[in-house]
């Protein structure tokens, strides 16, 4: 992660890539410098993090709440460069114990702590402020490599990356080091122990070594996620020089894992002068990495496609360089990464609503993902048409078929349906779309039988 931009560009930029076209389209606006995009199991609200440390709500329709789910302020959060409120993550049972935790660097001495908080009991849409619980707190000996992202796993166990402390290529070697929360992916058990228990599978409890240490060798791990149906790890390792490292590990996870970081960086040597290192086949080997060409220069981490509004992205983990704003993918086990948009700003992080579908934060506005090839064009093979596409204020449904036509549906990129119109039985038909802001939709038109015609529609 590095220092955070503000994006100005239009509302729909897109790129084609593999039989399907990624896309942007905005979504909300409004905010400062996000860190994290999440949501409670089962919420249709997604909660953005900002760097300077408050949470704002985004409803499912694109609203913005006004007052902020929780401010904390400069007296509480030390915020610039790689500092600041970094990672939110809701209690799997957050619906009933209402706990969520975060993950931000302290004011005075920018040590990262990891908080428990709780939902107010009279008002869902704001925390209870007074109802802190620090849990960890870890000293970080310079200001960047702070890691930030929480996660629970399907293991119903907290998951916390943390960055290597800073300095360029981990001099004191900490990310090897055992015995040092630095450079690590740490699991804690927040329900069994106050305040926090230990999973009895980490790898060091009852031996040399950390006991909240899941796995060793991270360099600044921006950012990680799980499948929310398989309970894969994704996680993106941001490199020093040469390797932007892209690691996957299948569910059930292991434990006691390396990643390598200062050894090696992606699968090159970087540090091993002191023959200490473990041996290369013993470490988590990257599925993908990419150089620093091409302006290319740090990674952002996103999350494997899951959802259902756009068939084309499945099996595919979706992420970006903060220096390019490129938004790349792999698909399956693949390590070809497929470069398939670049927006004008720094992506600094990604975001999965309640169905799976993706969100990307560009500056200070949130983007939906999305695939512009949606929906199959088969107006022309049924004899219908429409002009003019893009559209401002009409288009004209033309039906030289035999088919008789019932009305047509406008959707949103949500699936929302935001026009529908009776039409008339004749062979050209008029569609006032004025009220409709400049974006995709999908265009449907419906016969009396209940079979649908489907296309895509830009209005400007």
């Amino acid at each position: 992660m590095k220092k955070f931009q503000l994006l100005l560009f239009g509302c729909l930029l897109t790129l084609s890539a593999q039989g399907q076209t990624v896309a942007l389209q905005s979504f909300a606006t409004g905010f400062t410098a996000p860190t994290e995009i999440t949501h409670p199991v089962g919420d249709s609200r997604l909660f953005v993090v900002q760097q300077a440390g408050s949470i704002k709500i985004l409803n499912a329709n694109g609203t913005v709440n006004a007052t902020s789910f929780l401010s904390l302020g400069s007296t509480v959060v030390l915020s610039g460069g790689e500092r600041g409120l970094l990672g939110l993550a809701f209690h799997p049972n957050y619906a009933t114990n209402g706990y969520f935790y975060i993950n931000y660097t302290r004011a005075g001495d920018g040590a990262t702590v990891i908080a428990r908080y709780s939902v107010s009991t009279t008002d869902a849409n704001v925390a209870n402020a007074s109802s802190g619980t620090i849990l960890l707190t870890i000293a970080q000996p310079a200001s960047n490599h702070n890691g930030g992202t929480i996660k629970f796993g399907s293991d119903g166990f907290l998951y916390i990356g943390m960055g290597d402390g800073g300095f360029g290529g981990d001099p004191d070697n900490r990310a090897q080091n055992i015995n040092d929360n630095l450079g690590k992916i740490l699991r804690i058990d927040v329900d069994s122990a106050s305040p926090y228990g230990i999973p009895p599978t980490n790898p060091y409890v009852g031996i040399v070594g950390n006991d909240e240490i899941w796995s060793i060798g991270m360099r600044n791990p921006w950012k990680f996620s799980f499948n929310r149906l398989n309970g894969d790890l994704w996680v993106a390792d941001v490199g020093q020089s040469a390797a932007e490292e892209i690691n996957k590990i299948s569910s059930p996870l292991p434990v006691g894992l390396n990643f390598g970081w200062r050894c090696y960086e992606g699968n090159l040597i970087y540090n091993n002068t002191a023959g200490t290192c473990p041996a290369y086949a013993s470490t988590v080997a990257p599925l993908s990495q990419y150089g620093h060409g091409s302006g290319r220069c740090s990674i952002t981490g996103g999350y494997a496609y899951t959802g259902s509004m756009y068939p084309n992205f499945a099996n595919k983990y979706f992420f970006a360089d903060y220096c390019t704003a490129e938004i790349g993918y792999l698909t399956g086990t693949s390590s070809t990464i497929t470069w398939a948009i670049n927006p004008a700003g720094s992506i600094t992080t990604f975001g999965e609503d309640v169905n799976g579908e993706l969100y990307a934060a560009v500056g200070g506005t949130i983007f939906k993902i999305m695939d512009s090839s949606l929906g199959t064009n088969n107006f022309n093979k049924n004899g219908l048409s429409f002009y003019p596409n893009p559209a401002k204020t009409e288009i004209f449904i033309k039906n030289t078929s035999e088919t008789t036509l019932s009305k047509v549906n406008i959707y949103d990129l949500t699936g929302k349906l935001v026009l529908t119109q009776p039409i008339q039985n004749t062979e050209i038909s008029s569609v006032n779309i004025v009220k409709l802001t400049a974006g995709l939709y999908l265009l449907s038109v419906e016969d009396f039988t209940g079979n649908q015609y489907k296309s895509k529609l830009v209005v400007e």
